[in-house]
């Protein structure tokens, strides 16, 4: 009979054990909390507040160092990035490849718990959603300000940043009026890439468009297609179109290629020379890594200020 009570015994206690164990292993779990965010790809779950992050767009890099969210990697490797964004090329983060070619061993080994892609790493989103969810978030240029305002306000929900996203956009648009103000009688506008000697334009509705778009200025020409790289068109089209304001972007330098003439050596020559825009100085060069490589809200909030300072110098 004490040996039958002694195993009863020996048998509960084991088996309040078990279900202790069972209580703490129940509350050692623990649910992370996520939100659905809608984008170029797609719909896809995503953690709240994810503290190792992986951004393979340099636009969305631009809305992120804004908000002051904390990165975990970025692509390094023959990657010229803006001055904005300069501390982002250090060893501070983990270099995870190309903004085209993703270093997928590298980004595996740290184990991300967000990627940001889109951009350049486009085509790579599907292997890079195999190592973690992966969103893309690009800004839709044909509606620019709410594709922007949509992405910023994405992002703050994300990295529990509301309030600062909501400032942030509140002072870019209020940034954007008062531009706006001063652009109504400034005249046409044309804006062109330079690559390589050769030069592109780009109107409204386009990737650089938001010149036109947002701040008012009227375009000296309408073209019917727009691809990445713009329209081609020679100086002889410049002149033709006589623009009042002439915008420039360098390729080359964006890119940090160096044995191509330079932008302004390309636009001196005579025919330039007779536009308008030349004759009152209003041919601005424009920050080029940063609209190039870039091209988020700290981008165009910087467009802005040169813009600007310009518009509040006498006309010669």
């Amino acid at each position: 009979m004490y040996s039958s009570v002694k195993t009863k015994l020996v048998l509960c206690i084991t088996l309040l054990l078990v279900l202790a164990g069972c209580d703490n292993k129940t509350s050692n779990q623990t649910t992370v909390p996520t939100v659905t965010i809608e984008h170029e790809q797609g719909k896809s779950v995503v953690p709240l507040n994810p503290q190792n992050v992986a951004v393979f767009n340099i636009a969305t890099l631009d809305i992120m160092d804004a908000l002051h969210i904390p990165v975990k990697a970025v692509p390094q490797s023959s990657v010229h990035l803006p001055t904005f964004l300069a501390q982002y090329g250090s060893n501070e983060y983990t270099n995870v490849g190309t903004l085209f070619e993703p270093n997928y061993e590298v980004l595996s080994s740290i184990k991300p718990d967000l990627i940001l892609a889109g951009g350049r790493s486009h085509d790579a989103y599907k292997k890079l959603n195999e190592i973690a969810p992966t969103i893309s978030l690009e800004v839709d240029h044909n509606d620019f300000l709410n594709s922007l305002t949509e992405r910023v306000n994405q992002l703050g929900t994300i990295f529990n940043k509301q309030d600062d996203a909501q400032k942030l956009i509140t002072e870019f648009k209020q940034k954007i009026e008062q531009t706006r103000a001063k652009t109504a009688n400034e005249g046409t506008a044309l804006v062109i890439m330079i690559n390589g000697g050769k030069m592109s334009a780009y109107g409204p509705k386009s990737r650089f468009g938001f010149i036109f778009d947002q701040l008012g200025f009227k375009p000296a020409a309408v073209f019917t297609e727009a691809g990445p790289h713009g329209n081609a068109v020679t100086a002889e089209f410049i002149l033709s179109v006589n623009p009042d304001w002439l915008f420039v972007l360098d390729r080359d330098t964006a890119i940090g290629r160096t044995e191509a003439e330079s932008a302004q050596q390309v636009l001196n020559n005579t025919l330039i020379q007779k536009t308008n825009a030349w004759q009152h100085n209003h041919i601005v060069y424009l920050d080029s890594t940063s609209m190039y490589i870039a091209g988020g809200i700290q981008t165009y909030s910087q467009l802005m200020d040169q813009i600007n300072t310009l518009l509040a110098q006498p006309t010669p």
